[in-house]
């Protein structure tokens, strides 16, 4: 992309042209959420990070600027290579602002979290974005998993079941997958309107989940979880359920795309019978 639009791109449009290259992929390279000024993805932000680190690219306030001599372009897939070339042709000189408004009146949900759409858009366009901010009146609690999406995708299913905060009930809230260690996932959740909260006590050690080969000993560690952990937690289930009265929406989070496979499960049926608790438990 850099290449191509002759080796410097404002960070606004090169996180604007990456989303709509997405669009033009049968599998997008980058996804995007909803953030302070429009489409950003958190992977490619850390891709050009990692890029300065090797000194292919350099970085200033308003910029990014390719510095190595190496040509990519050819090497692309032939649809990519075309889609770029496509993109170069209609927004070759157009600025940040044209491509935040564009973005914004044709894509308005990446709007939503907008700090300056009053500013680009008109009255009948900020009302299409406003009607993309997903709404809902009911109180519930939701269960999610990362494995197998990015950290985009994972925060824009969170934001599209208007969950308002999000507990990681990991014990240990370290990832070897981009997005999700603690301090990146907190960030990320913060920065679309989400409340973090890490609840470490209601985790699994780690040594405990070595050897589930099969769904038998994920049962078996459960019925340990159950008999264990649950019993000796009230106090920070209790603390989940007073979120949702407070905040009508929340998810717990862990790993495992299956819940069969994940404590959640167990967890969120604990604080389903907590007395008192008279909402919907959501799997997502």
């Amino acid at each position: 992309m850099l290449e191509l639009f002759d080796d410097e791109l404002e960070k606004f449009q090169l996180q604007k042209l990456l989303m709509l290259l997405g669009l033009q992929q049968e599998k997008p390279s980058y996804y995007f959420v909803p953030y302070k000024y429009g489409c950003f993805s958190f992977q490619a932000n850390a891709d050009l990070s990692t890029m300065r680190k090797y000194e292919w690219v350099t970085e200033d306030v308003k910029s990014w600027k390719r510095t190595t001599t190496q040509s990519y372009i050819n090497e692309l897939k032939q649809n990519d290579k075309l889609a770029l070339i496509e993109l170069k042709k209609h927004f070759t000189d157009k600025s940040s602002e044209y491509l935040i408004k564009h973005t914004y009146r044709n894509f308005p949900y990446y709007a939503i979290n907008s700090k300056i759409a009053h500013q680009v858009l008109n009255s009948d366009e900020l009302k299409k974005v406003k009607k993309q901010i997903p709404k809902s009146s009911k109180n519930a609690l939701f269960t999610i998993g990362y494995e197998g999406i990015s950290i985009e995708q994972y925060i824009n299913k969170l934001l599209k079941a208007d969950v308002k905060v999000l507990c990681d009930v990991r014990k240990n809230s370290f990832s070897m997958k981009y997005g999700f260690n603690k301090s990146q996932l907190k960030m990320a959740c913060e920065g679309v309107g989400i409340q973090f909260l890490h609840v470490p006590e209601v985790g699994i050690l780690s040594d405990k989940r070595k050897e589930l080969n099969t769904q038998k000993d994920y049962d078996i560690l459960f019925e340990e979880y159950k008999k264990t952990v649950i019993p000796k937690t009230i106090s920070q289930q209790e603390q989940i359920h007073d979120l949702i009265k407070k905040h009508d929406r929340v998810a717990i989070t862990c790993f495992e795309k299956d819940i069969c496979q994940c404590h959640r499960k167990h967890l969120a049926e604990a604080i389903c019978g907590l007395p008192e608790f008279k909402y919907e438990l959501i799997h997502l």
